[in-house]
């Protein structure tokens, strides 16, 4: 698992007259390019990967405590522990005046996202993001920045929450940013729908007319009781269907993300049932394992069940939305644990950085083929009918 956020080791800042206070938290495109032509240097940060002389006219200073650069006593420089080695050509970071830095964009991956905010109006047992009653409107800004600094050749980024669509006019104005930078991305934004069942908000979506954007919103049982109590939201339910009628009325491509535990999984089958029968016009429907983090660990009684006990259910649901013509996929699962039939619907999904292996995989000769365990789900328990193909 990457570290993707800490405290760096030392900050040499500075000591040139500025013309105004600093501001407490910087967003830096680093560039690992000492033949940078000049006129671009001011626009990046330099990391640097060994002992060396610093290239000169770079807007600020990268580099590891153990490969310490040769710089001058006024010019700003940055020291990271080892930690943070992966760091690369085109990532983006962030960096506070109290000596924070956080990894906002990592250029060689395909699992970038944004954070958009902590706060929803969803309160779902299994988050894996705890909302928060906060003002986090910094993170809002901190995106809009993020995207100019992110590569244009960059071929996929994600939004995420809590609920991002909160910020009403504000994530509409995110959207735009992205399609005006980022014309060539593809976007996917983790949203609960409910938003969208006021049709002036929906209309305003799809105004933005960003050239490819899916937009992934749950729906976790056909009872619509069993969906509120999965999200602690009454009404959600009715909320969340009318926003996905209202998108698709839109033309808007959605995706059905289904989170498969105690609580949904002998439903799998008839929410399957449901979806075809009233929301066949979706675009893509994506059944999920549990990841064993924020609040599925407090609430992991009413929430844990072996995925090796459920794949019955998942094959049938399986079954029914690829009868239907229904692009399937199955997601954060291990190969192991699901049935043969349900193969081809199998993706490796999970995010590069909180993605490993139990120590049962190590002969396994699908190992490449397989997604794998989240991070938490190592540190706190997985299947024991985990075994190597061989």
């Amino acid at each position: 698992m990457l570290t993707l956020s800490g405290r760096v080791i030392r900050i040499t800042e500075e000591k040139v007259e500025r013309q105004h206070v600093p501001a407490p938290r910087r967003q830096f495109s680093l560039s690992t390019n000492p033949n940078l032509p000049l006129p671009l240097r001011g626009e990046r940060a330099y990391l640097s990967r060994l002992e060396e002389p610093a290239p000169t006219g770079f807007s600020h200073y990268f580099a590891f405590n153990s490969r310490p650069l040769s710089l001058g006593d006024d010019v700003p420089c940055t020291l990271l522990g080892d930690e943070f080695s992966y760091l690369a050509d085109g990532d983006v970071v962030s960096l506070t005046d109290d000596g924070r830095i956080r990894t906002l964009f990592r250029a060689a991956s395909e699992h970038n996202s944004i954070l958009l905010t902590e706060q929803c109006n969803n309160y779902c047992l299994m988050c894996s993001q705890p909302p928060k009653k906060v003002d986090d409107r910094w993170l809002l800004d901190e995106a809009m920045e993020t995207v100019r600094l992110i590569p244009r050749n960059t071929r996929s980024l994600g939004i995420t929450g809590g609920e991002p669509t909160l910020f009403g006019k504000g994530f509409l104005d995110l959207l735009y940013q992205i399609k005006n930078w980022l014309p060539r991305t593809s976007l996917h934004i983790l949203s609960n729908g409910r938003t969208f069942a006021d049709a002036g908000f929906a209309e305003q979506y799809a105004a933005v007319q960003h050239p490819d954007v899916m937009i992934g919103i749950p729906v976790y049982s056909a009872d619509p009781a069993r969906h509120d109590y999965v999200v602690q939201a009454d009404g959600a339910f009715d909320e969340t269907i009318r926003g996905i009628l209202n998108l698709k009325r839109l033309n808007q491509k959605v995706e059905i993300r289904v989170v498969v535990h105690k609580q949904t999984y002998e439903g799998l089958p008839a929410l399957a049932e449901f979806i075809a029968r009233n929301l066949l016009f979706v675009d893509h429907v994506a059944l999920m394992g549990l990841e064993m983090t924020g609040f599925t660990r407090a609430n992991l009684e009413a929430l844990w069940i072996d995925p090796a006990d459920y794949r019955v259910e998942l094959s049938k649901a399986v079954r029914i939305l690829r009868s239907y013509g229904l692009r399937t996929s199955i997601y954060n699962h291990q190969l192991c644990l699901v049935n043969a039939d349900v193969e081809p619907a199998y993706v490796k999904s999970i995010s590069d950085w909180k993605n490993e292996y139990a120590p049962e995989c190590e002969p396994c000769t699908r190992r490449a083929e397989c997604g794998g365990f989240f991070s938490s789900g190592i540190q706190h328990g997985y299947s024991k009918s985990i075994r190597a193909f061989t």
